[in-house]
């Protein structure tokens, strides 16, 4: 009987499966992930003692949640301008080998944008070097017109339950993923790694500064908080560590300080003025 139980499932399932593949010619029904999730049994989220029964809810629970430094205020830029300019150093074009480094360490398995992209198609659109050309092009025209594209400035924001939590009734159980287009984050890694080589070249970031920061991994703070226990050791002292976690820290950066900071730290005017492009403009959808 389970002999006869076995190849009855079995030949009931592999004509569904032949039946969506080549007939229906809709392949991705054979996966569940890509249907609509269940809802989930538990409670409604409650927030600020009311619970959420709409979108315009849940959209405000959230955004106080996620966003709750938005409307407080950021560092004074009256400080900053005591900081005197220096001489600027020369702002070179970003090249293909830079484009394909950045490429090579992304994950084919990370989730993609409101493009639709995955990193497997822009490796494979890169091996043709009339279509790397285009990017270089592309993003080197960026900073030369000193403009940002909105669709790159346009993303989905995935709002997911932290794991193990006992329950999942308050905006703090969830934490939320940015989904950008996936072209954009490719540029955005050529420019982030090109001023940070740019900043460790001439001596603009702190020695203690880790996380981030190339050859300052967390192996190496680890290490380095180790030598300073033993130092302490050696000359009969007890070490104490005190952490903390500054909560909202980019959401509260002000982008006038930050675009005269990098005209304080020599950055070329190419650069300053991109920046001054690149921050505003935002618009993100929550999911």
């Amino acid at each position: 009987m389970q002999r006869t139980m076995k190849t009855a499932k079995r030949k009931y399932f592999d004509d569904k499966i032949e039946s969506i593949a080549d007939h229906n010619k809709r392949p991705w029904d054979l996966m569940a992930w890509t249907r609509a999730r269940k809802p989930d049994s538990s409670e409604a989220i409650i927030f600020k003692g009311e619970p959420c029964l709409t979108t315009e809810d849940h959209w405000n629970a959230f955004q106080e949640t996620f966003n709750s430094a938005h409307k407080r205020d950021t560092y004074p830029i009256r400080l900053m301008r005591a900081i005197h300019p220096k001489p600027k150093w020369v702002w070179a074009p970003f090249s293909a080998c830079e484009l394909r480094e950045a490429l090579t360490g992304c994950s084919g398995r990370s989730a993609p944008g409101p493009d639709h992209i995955i990193w497997t198609h822009i490796k494979h659109f890169c091996v043709n070097d009339n279509i790397l050309k285009l990017f270089v092009w592309i993003i080197n025209a960026c900073f030369i017109t000193r403009f940002w594209p909105d669709s790159f400035k346009t993303s989905k924001t995935m709002i997911i339950p932290k794991p193990g939590k006992k329950d999942y009734n308050i905006p703090k159980a969830f934490h939320p993923i940015v989904l950008l287009n996936t072209l954009g984050k490719l540029f955005e890694k050529v420019i982030a790694n090109r001023l940070q080589w740019e900043a460790a070249c001439f001596k603009l970031l702190h020695p203690c500064q880790f996380g981030g920061v190339r050859q300052n991994s967390t192996e190496d703070a680890g290490s380095y908080l180790t030598h300073l226990v033993r130092a302490g050791w050696t000359k009969g002292y007890k070490t104490s560590v005190v952490a903390f976690d500054l909560a909202q820290y980019f959401p509260s950066l002000n982008h006038s300080v930050i675009t005269l900071l990098l005209d304080r730290m020599e950055f070329a005017d190419v650069v300053v003025n991109f920046f001054a492009n690149y921050l505003v403009g935002r618009f993100t959808k929550l999911f």
